[in-house]
């Protein structure tokens, strides 16, 4: 270790409950300066703050000097530092990429939080919010989800507040089997004088763009704008071949991943022998499991571009953010 090392920790040990005094320092350690976005080889004292601010904002007793002992100092933005939970734990303010759902499913995830008409909003899947189109608005929305412990009423979090529907398409069915047992059923209906009658159908998805439903927080205070292992969104952006991704999620957690596919067409199976189809998606490789859907899909810059609602062992499938925002009317 070289002497200017050994200087500015020396420094640091003398001055270290003074600079977390401050009060927007989160942490101090000893690192190399970042000057105009670059690494330098110079040691310094580097102090994290929840956020920068500008120096017209602090009281004097709260700005970091430029320099401490003849060492410099460098500020860096981390954000409030929390022991990490398991994203299937209660979380009270809740960040986006934890366990959330509505009281009659399982568990998702909640991507994270949104606005509409000026108001704070859980942004997820309808299939996590909604029970795919099953759900009454109003209805409660547990954090965590029921199969992560959730109890309604006391994990209840938010209510359902919309959705857009998943629409799938009943058409006459081209099974020769099936309808011949409709027409045997249908013929004793007549002889035992009831006037119900069935038909053989085959479901066709009609076309979607998105898997998505919002919920109304019942506190304000429950709402916490950062998503887990990310930190703050800042901004949306559009998905575009090559684009580095990541998300956090209930499942996996943290994942990275990248943009191999747009203009994706997809059926899509949601059991019982539903499958739906989605239009102007846009696919990645293996970066979720079960339980992830509803997850925030972010760019390297920390820009949102996505929701992630489906996949398989191999890909992982997203509607675009342009699409959700579109159709629920929502902002940052």
């Amino acid at each position: 270790m070289n002497d200017t090392v050994t200087t500015v920790r020396s420094v640091l040990k003398e001055r270290s409950t003074e600079l977390l005094g401050c009060a927007n320092v989160v942490a101090t350690g000893v690192g190399y300066k970042i000057v105009d976005g670059k690494l330098t080889e110079t040691p310094s004292i580097i102090c994290s703050v929840v956020n920068k601010l500008a120096a017209s904002n602090l009281s004097s007793r709260d700005l970091v000097p430029a320099e401490i002992g003849g060492v410099p100092t460098d500020v860096v933005a981390s954000g409030i530092i929390r022991a990490f939970q398991a994203p299937t734990g209660r979380f009270r303010p809740a960040p986006g990429g934890v366990s959330v759902g509505h009281k009659d499913i399982t568990a998702g995830t909640l991507g994270c939080w949104v606005r509409r008409n000026g108001e704070w909003m859980i942004l997820s899947n309808n299939h996590v919010l909604a029970n795919i189109n099953a759900a009454q608005i109003g209805d409660a929305i547990l954090q965590p989800g029921t199969y992560d412990g959730g109890v309604n009423p006391d994990d209840q979090i938010a209510t359902l507040e919309d959705f857009i529907t998943i629409n799938m398409q009943e058409l006459p069915s081209d099974c020769n089997v099936a309808g011949n047992i409709v027409s045997v059923l249908n013929a004793l209906s007549g002889v035992i004088g009831s006037n119900t009658r069935l038909k053989a159908v085959r479901i066709q998805a009609t076309e979607n763009q998105v898997d998505a439903a919002i919920a109304r927080p019942l506190r304000e205070e429950d709402v916490d704008p950062q998503i887990l292992h990310i930190g703050a969104i800042r901004g949306t952006a559009s998905a575009v071949l090559g684009m580095p991704i990541r998300k956090s999620g209930r499942t996996t957690g943290y994942t990275e991943g990248q943009v191999t596919q747009v203009d994706v067409t997809a059926d899509v199976s949601y059991g019982e022998n539903r499958t739906v189809r989605f239009t102007d998606q846009f696919m990645a490789g293996a970066m979720s499991q079960p339980g992830d859907s509803g997850s925030a899909v972010l760019n390297g810059n920390n820009e949102l571009v996505g929701l992630l609602f489906a996949g398989s062992d191999t890909s992982t499938i997203m509607n675009r953010i342009e699409n959700v925002f579109s159709a629920l009317n929502l902002t940052l």
